[in-house]
């Protein structure tokens, strides 16, 4: 067999020559493409095409291969529900040199079996789970948008030889016995992406790549935002109470919640610098086993809320404040108690400080479960 060899450059992608490329994937043939990490092998999402994958590539049959898709938005076709921190990578390292394997429940596998049909799902989603990359190369995603069936693209190699990154490399080892080369000149970082798991919604890498493990974790940070009035009572409480929640849930110390990936901050709409809270507040965190005493009150900021994720506000006053400041807030600024208001206890005696309390932690639980998913 003769591998055709497509040349490419910058200015000049020839974008007829992709398309081409990509009907000769759709009829079931294999493509060498470039991307930003190294080249990879293009192949139709179906049994006959990958059997024939597996033997060029030397790798025994059932060998998982990653999807490749043209746009980061297009990732919720084959995941209907993307937990947060998938979120957050997606938003900061697609595309780009990263692939993420989601799991799916019963219910989405089920669903995305009816979507795909039995072919193509169980190659798909086997063991429940699927690895996804959008690579950050033109030429890639010109191909990846030309073509009709979904494509996997393992790296373009002999099994156990190292990845090719230049033309030349891909034709010394499959020369012959792939159809289509679209060679886009040396790969930007000559590596492989990095490999991140996304286990109960935390992200484990399973292979270094291009980011390393403080990478990922700046890149998959989870930053959430308290606001109340003065800083002093309801918005660092609310603070608190998350922090512990969540040492809870990851089984760490509270210390160690950004290294995880959570940073967890409160802020006031009319607060001085530098205030403590108050001793009622003090004493009910003190109570819980968590310690305020180092909590000095701060404003709220635009630059802040820009930052934020999440923006939980005590009152329907607090978010129109919040919006004025910063607009573009508007779909992550929230009521921290989605049935009402959060009131102001202070001034107030101990059982209203209790009950304020009590119904932060009631609505922090519900929050959290929501966005933790």
């Amino acid at each position: 067999m003769r591998t055709e060899v497509v040349s490419l450059t910058a200015e000049n992608p020839d974008i007829e020559k992709i398309e081409a490329a990509a009907g000769a994937l759709d009829e079931g043939k294999l493509v060498v493409f470039p991307t930003e990490t190294v080249y990879g092998i293009g192949c139709r999402l179906r049994s006959d095409s990958i059997s024939r994958l597996d033997e060029v590539k030397g790798r025994d049959a059932g060998k998982r291969y990653t999807l490749h898709i043209a746009d980061p938005e297009i990732v919720t076709r084959y995941v209907p529900t993307v937990p947060l921190k998938g979120r957050k990578l997606i938003e900061n390292g697609w595309p780009g040199p990263l692939t993420l394997i989601f799991e799916l429940d019963d219910e989405a596998l089920a669903q995305q079996r009816g979507v795909f049909g039995e072919d193509t799902f169980s190659v798909l989603y086997e063991d429940g789970t699927i690895g996804i990359r959008c690579p950050d190369n033109q030429t890639a995603r010109q191909l990846l948008r030309s073509v009709k069936p979904p494509i996997v693209a393992p790296s373009a190699n002999l099994d156990g030889r190292a990845p090719a990154t230049d033309a030349a490399g891909v034709l010394s080892q499959l020369d012959g016995r792939i159809d289509f080369l679209l060679d886009g000149g040396e790969c930007k970082y000559k590596k492989s992406s990095t490999v991140v798991k996304m286990t109960e919604g935390e992200p484990i890498i399973l292979r270094q790549g291009v980011y390393n493990d403080r990478d990922i974790t700046q890149m998959s940070l989870v930053r959430i935002l308290f606001v109340c009035s003065g800083n002093t009572c309801r918005s660092p409480m609310a603070a608190a109470f998350c922090l512990k929640k969540l040492s809870e849930k990851l089984t760490c110390g509270v210390d160690e919640i950004e290294a995880r990936g959570y940073k967890i901050v409160s802020a006031g709409l009319m607060a001085g610098l530098g205030l403590p809270v108050s001793n009622e507040v003090a004493g009910i965190c003190a109570r819980k086993g968590i310690d305020l005493s180092g909590h000095l009150s701060r404003p709220f900021t635009a630059a802040e809320a820009e930052a934020s994720d999440y923006i939980f506000v005590m009152s329907k006053s607090h978010r129109e404040h919040v919006l004025e400041i910063c607009p573009d807030a508007r779909e992550k600024c929230l009521l921290l108690d989605g049935k009402g208001p959060i009131g102001d206890p202070i001034g107030s005696g101990d059982d209203v400080y209790e009950e304020c309390a009590k119904q932060i932690e009631r609505a922090l639980t519900k929050r959290m479960g929501e966005i933790l998913t």
